[in-house]
């Protein structure tokens, strides 16, 4: 029997994936060898490769003015890398919402770059999404969608005339986007597109003119990775061919809309499971802001935390300790949990208050 994984990442992967993967794994399609022992050049990759792009565009429904690159350095390279390539010597401006906007504000200071952090939720240790104004002369404007720490998620994305970065690696593929000022999107796919070890990005080809002009390591040179079609060196073949599954599962399960639509309904269980617990239970970020990923609460007595941790594992029901730099309880419910696997969690929380209230 399989338990029940609510890890915020590595996370759970649809059965229907680890399914096919096993499959190929020996042996892959028949063709005598394992689907980790192909050859990035060899024409059964390529077409994994390609078909996991295309697959990519389709679910966000973008145009040939963008371009998908497979990246090594997960995303936390990113926040070194969007700097590099495409700071042009004005003012970079950042929402601070948690520790990984945080982390992306140290990389590019240590870059150099002239930034200005415009909003920010410090002041209440994250607990919401702040008001954000960014200029219109921005070399670039960033945020990070959903912040796995915290539990919180922007519901609408800042418009600006500057060009729009999004860190959205906890919601990757979790809902439909609207790209119309999004310059790069990007995230690493251990939460929602599959494995650790691969980061892709969604770049507007207007950005690749930038990094174009940059003198910077081949490696760290956004213009490089697509004049290569991201086969400048050897790829994550194995992360990127679990990449192309998670694709293909999401649009059988009909594409983004309808994954929305079942994230939040399991969000909205959750919660009110949370909510209605008369104060045993208590949800971290502010109501408005709260995410649909990532659920982060509390018991009122947190003497309990480690009894409840101990007897929710007895119930098979793993990775529920919050961070450490928040504490508490976090249940991440990403595209592959399930409905009933939420089920279980709010019937266990339910039984578990009964017991200690």
């Amino acid at each position: 029997m399989r338990k029940i994984n609510f890890s915020a990442g590595p996370s759970t992967l649809p059965l229907e994936v680890l399914k096919e993967a096993n499959e190929n794994l020996l042996d892959y399609k028949g063709l005598g060898f394992s689907i980790m022992e192909f050859s990035h050049r060899s024409s059964v990759f390529e077409e994994i490769h390609f078909d996991a792009m295309k697959m990519a565009k389709e679910l966000y429904n973008l145009d040939d003015n963008y371009e998908v690159l497979f990246l090594h350095g997960g995303a936390s390279l990113q926040f070194a890398m969007i700097p590099m390539n495409l700071y042009l010597g004005g003012v970079c401006e950042y929402a601070n919402t948690g520790i990984w906007t945080q982390k992306a504000i140290n990389e590019a200071r240590i870059l150099g770059v002239n930034l200005k952090i415009v909003a920010s939720s410090k002041e209440e240790n994250f607990s919401y999404i702040p008001k954000i104004n960014f200029s219109d002369n921005a070399d670039y404007a960033y945020i990070c969608s959903n912040n796995t720490i915290y539990g919180t998620q922007y519901k609408e994305y800042p418009k600006t005339k500057s060009p729009l970065i999004v860190d959205a690696s906890s919601d990757f593929f979790s809902k439909k986007v609207d790209f119309s000022n999004i310059a790069l999107f990007y995230g690493g796919t251990q939460k929602n597109a599959g494995i650790s070890g691969l980061s892709c990005v969604f770049i507007r080809k207007d950005m690749l003119e930038r990094s174009k002009n940059k003198i910077l390591p081949s490696m760290l040179k956004y213009s490089i990775h697509s004049e290569y079609n991201s086969l400048f060196n050897t790829p994550c073949n194995f992360a990127i061919y679990i990449f192309n599954l998670e694709m293909q599962w999401l649009l059988k399960q009909g594409g983004l809309d309808v994954v929305y639509e079942k994230n939040l309904e399991k969000a909205n269980l959750l919660y009110k499971a949370i909510d209605e617990s008369e104060g045993f239970y208590k949800g971290y970020a502010q109501n408005k802001d709260r995410s649909l990923m990532n659920v982060s609460f509390n018991i009122k007595d947190e003497n309990l935390l480690p009894i409840f941790l101990k007897e929710a594992e007895q119930n098979d029901l793993l990775g529920l300790k919050g961070h450490k730099l928040l504490g508490g309880i976090r249940a991440s419910i990403y595209n592959a949990i399930t409905l009933e696997q939420v089920k279980t969690l709010c019937d266990f929380m339910k039984e578990f208050a009964k017991k200690y209230n």
